[in-house]
């Protein structure tokens, strides 16, 4: 208690003596420098308080396409001012996400391709029509021999084994001949083109035979000193390949042969060039790699000028579609001789909500069912039939020229029968122009990898076909159906550079997700420049075999590959056609 009463006398005496001292008045004048230790506390403080609540992104751990530089896309000769606006107002919200959850769905990843760049796609269209205008075969010719023997060509070759692959081969040349203002030649064997009974090729282009002809005719050799050269480059051996390494624009031989390309990476490869020349023509085919939004459906377009139908191929499209309208949605899946409920299910999903984007009011929608698994067909077909009308190719049923074999010339192997189905090979071609009628979408479904180089071209060669020539409008999608099953681990087992997912598979790919059905890109990409693209680590090996050191997030060390191209010996092969 005394010492309680002790702590209670002695508080009271310092607050007494305190307010005695309060009660004093004092007046003391405000020093000038006591004013600036306020400013600099009260300033420090706000700093503090700012760098608390802001997160500046470090170069280091930067996400694809994110720099402190360039954190959104800026405009450019190349991208229309409107496409800008929609590519930065779709970039900033994935950008958040990967910010809050550092990998995303394949949904997510989707919604960048909603808004599809038509006014792309037509300046494409116009890019092409002028260049085979003057480097076609109508007018090159007929160039007095001083001209003609300057012509430069390029060919494309191409097998009669998978369709996508081989066709992917005379579009890639089609392509560089674009790129390099050079003449198309499309490759013969034994005097036939490859597929020749089910695919009719532009006049636009040459045959070797012709040029070889023309280049006797005009006596290159002997009048201009230039021999019938070849220059060959293989894109599927790294250590060779002058892809990223040459200005392919200076090359002097007559031909040049640009070997395996079997998808859509190798001719966007020049993109990343180290020649300003090469990637400025190939920007201008394929668009800027980081704007996946506003790029245009390059291949779809070369298609649509390069390839038609063969005659019989078209009688049985049109026998299939028995005189009704344009289907609106054609569903390919590709099984492998596998029926998987979960796949057929997924999909379904999928051409569901392919109509309720697409605002598909009608009673029952027109639905194109192409697959490589017959007793699949049957399966998914009572499901289909339930809300919409569909329409497939039984070839059982056709009683055309190419059915009862005449002029048909494509044998199934054995080996192959679980890759390309039962059917008679011919079949793929009706399936694949049928399938390119759709008016509205094209969802794409897979036992394991979705989007194989036959559903992109029939993706892209549709919506080729309903963009008018004036037509900025056109409301087309490309779907991607994922049953779960295929998600276990991302995007990670979409292995392989032709399918369209890969640039995706990498570590900002969420593991786990349920069923998806995602927008996807016309035209694939071939590099991971874009919002929530990363690679995975097979791919960064790969890379490195072409002199590219690429970061876990698809970042292109540039300098590196500009010191490896300067470092290389540039190997020449070269081929020489005629004798004379």
């Amino acid at each position: 208690m005394d010492s309680d009463s002790a702590r209670r006398s002695g508080l009271s005496w310092i607050l007494s003596g305190t307010m005695m001292r309060s009660t004093v008045p004092r007046r003391r004048p405000l020093s000038v420098l006591g004013l600036l230790l306020c400013c600099v506390i009260l300033t420090f403080y706000t700093l503090l308080l700012l760098s608390l609540t802001v997160i500046v992104p470090s170069p280091e751990l930067g996400f694809p396409g994110t720099s402190l530089e360039t954190s959104f896309p800026v405009p450019s000769p190349e991208i229309p001012p409107d496409d800008v606006q929609i590519a930065n107002s779709t970039a900033e919200m994935p950008r958040r996400k990967m910010k809050r959850a550092l990998c995303a769905t394949v949904e997510e990843m989707g919604e960048a391709f909603g808004h599809v760049s038509w006014k792309e796609s037509l300046r494409v269209r116009r890019l092409i029509r002028d260049h085979f205008a003057l480097h076609g075969a109508s007018r090159v010719r007929d160039l007095p021999p001083e001209q003609f023997c300057k012509q430069g060509f390029v060919i494309g070759k191409a097998s009669q084994a998978g369709f996508g692959n081989e066709v992917y081969k005379i579009l890639t040349a089609a392509a560089l001949s674009i790129m390099l203002n050079r003449s198309l030649i499309i490759g013969q064997t034994r005097g036939k083109y490859p597929f020749q009974n089910y695919i009719t090729y532009t006049d636009h282009s040459f045959t070797l035979g012709e040029v070889k002809h023309l280049w006797r005719k005009n006596d290159c050799v002997g009048e201009y000193g230039r021999h019938l050269d070849m220059r060959t480059d293989d894109f599927e051996k790294p250590a060779e390949t002058n892809v990223l390494c040459s200005n392919w624009r200076k090359w002097k031989q007559p031909i040049i042969w640009f070997k395996g390309t079997t998808d859509a990476v190798a001719a966007q490869f020049f993109l990343k060039n180290i020649h300003s020349q090469m990637r400025k023509a190939a920007s201008t085919l394929f668009g800027k790699p980081g704007y996946l939004q506003s790029r245009p459906n390059t291949f779809g377009e070369l298609m649509r000028a390069v390839i038609s139908p063969s005659e019989n191929v078209q009688r049985a499209v049109n026998w299939t579609l028995m005189g009704g309208p344009e289907p609106h949605i054609t569903l390919h899946m590709r099984m492998l001789m596998n029926k998987s409920p979960k796949a057929v299910k997924s999909a379904l999903s999928c051409i569901q909500k392919s109509l309720f984007i697409n605002h598909l009011q009608v009673p029952r929608p027109r639905v194109v069912l192409v697959s490589d698994t017959p007793s699949l067909i049957k399966e998914i077909t009572t499901k289909l039939k339930e809300f919409s009308e569909v329409v497939h190719f039984d070839y059982n049923l056709f009683n055309g020229k190419i059915s009862k074999g005449k002029g048909n010339d494509l044998r199934q192997s054995e080996l192959r029968v679980k890759d390309w189905g039962p059917a008679p090979r011919w079949v793929a071609f009706v399936d694949f122009f049928l399938a390119s009628q759709a008016k509205h979408a094209v969802v794409s479904g897979a036992q394991r990898r979705v989007g194989t180089t036959y559903a992109q071209l029939i993706a892209a060669l549709a919506a080729a076909n309903q963009l008018g020539e004036n037509d900025t409008t056109t409301k087309f999608s490309f779907f991607s159906s994922f049953q779960s099953n295929l998600l276990r681990n991302g995007l990670r087992n979409q292995v392989g550079w032709g399918h369209v997912w890969n640039r995706f598979a990498g570590p900002l790919s969420c593991p786990s997700q349920p069923n998806q059905c995602a927008l996807t890109p016309v035209l694939a990409p071939a590099w991971w420049d874009g919002n929530l693209q990363s690679p995975i680590p097979r791919d960064i090996r790969r890379l490195e075999q072409y002199g590219v050191k690429l970061s876990s997030f698809g970042i292109v060390d540039e300098k590196l590959l500009h010191s490896f191209c300067k470092s290389r010996r540039t190997i020449v092969k070269t081929i020489q056609v005629t004798q004379e």
